[in-house]
């Protein structure tokens, strides 16, 4: 039986109660554990540190593994096991490539934005070395990802000096050969961030840093029609978006130390207050897709919360949506 108090605390051991100084809680990040937290409660899972400050593009696999880019140093990813409570090296990308998004398809095979080389990487069920997908010197850098069922690529890809951006969309040709354009769009885009499809995959939902402004498109082809402005947060204050089954939008509020949680039309259903303050991106991972993991460039660590919708991307996944 122990009382805690403070960073001390006391034990009762055969009848002698003794004071012991107490270290820091190791946060259990077991599945069971997790599925143990309360609904839009963070809790800390990996220690500090584990990561630099590039932390970004977690994503998780079909057994509940949990990827994320630059660990320990840039250029890395690592994966934080399903029933782990620390991070491992899992692969080290080509040199001078540098990830800042993972994503997975249909297939289970790994796609990865390399910012630093313009490309987007693919890497195998098998584990094989990470392979050039698409590459385009067009690019000022391809930042976050997101995946289509047909298995089609939408990548937000800024340019933060020009404080400006667009969204290109890379898919396999009828001849096997994957080809990339810039999508045309009804407005001139700001500095593109944050990605993601609706459930129906009709919609595309791009969150512009610069000016802290949330917009849905339409989905026609190669172009993007019907542009509504969905929220209007502070400049310079989002980066990853994530959709959710019920079409809600999580978005990280970098600097606010939340997760802001959207209804579709744009209002704020709830703010999920982290334990950090500098939230990167985030992903649906866990046995039943509930389970939020969040990137977090201040202390370089990776925190959880438990939601009460799968998300789309864990659903599509498993061939449910």
């Amino acid at each position: 039986m122990a009382i805690t108090s403070g960073r001390n605390f006391w034990c009762l051991c055969s009848s002698v109660l003794v004071l012991i100084a107490a270290s820091p809680p190791v946060i259990a990040a077991s599945s069971s554990a997790r599925a143990e937290q309360k609904l839009f409660e963070a809790a800390q899972v990996t220690p500090a540190g584990e990561y630099t400050f590039g932390i970004e593009g977690p994503a998780a696999d079909l057994a509940g593994n949990l990827y994320v880019v630059n660990f320990s140093k840039p250029g890395t990813i690592g994966r934080l096991p399903a029933a782990g409570a620390a991070s491992e090296l899992f692969v080290d990308l080509p040199e001078g490539s540098v990830g800042n998004a993972i994503r997975f398809d249909r297939e289970g095979t790994m796609f990865v934005a390399d910012y630093k080389k313009h490309n987007i990487l693919a890497i195998g069920r098998d584990g094989a070395e990470p392979t050039v997908w698409f590459h385009s010197d067009q690019m000022s850098q391809p930042n976050d990802i997101t995946i289509a069922r047909d298995g089609t690529i939408y990548a937000s890809d800024p340019n933060w000096k020009g404080r400006e951006g667009h969204i290109w969309r890379i898919a396999k040709a009828a001849d096997g050969s994957v080809q990339g354009e810039i999508m045309a769009a009804p407005r001139a885009m700001g500095t593109t961030n944050g990605i993601d499809l609706s459930p129906d995959g009709k919609t595309l939902y791009v969150g512009e840093s610069s000016s802290g402004q949330v917009w849905s498109y339409t989905i026609r082809g190669n172009e993007l029609v019907d542009a509504k402005l969905v929220k209007s947060f502070e400049p310079n204050t989002i980066d990853g978006l994530r959709t959710d089954v019920g079409g809600r939008l999580f978005i990280a509020r970098i600097l606010k130390g939340t997760i802001a949680l959207l209804r579709p039309n744009g209002m704020v259903e709830r703010e999920i207050a982290l334990k950090a303050k500098e939230p990167t991106n985030l992903a649906f991972g866990g046995k039943d897709g509930k389970t939020v993991f969040v990137t977090q460039r201040q202390g370089g660590f990776i925190e959880s919360f438990r939601t009460d919708q799968e998300g789309r991307e864990h659903c599509l996944q498993r061939g449910r949506c």
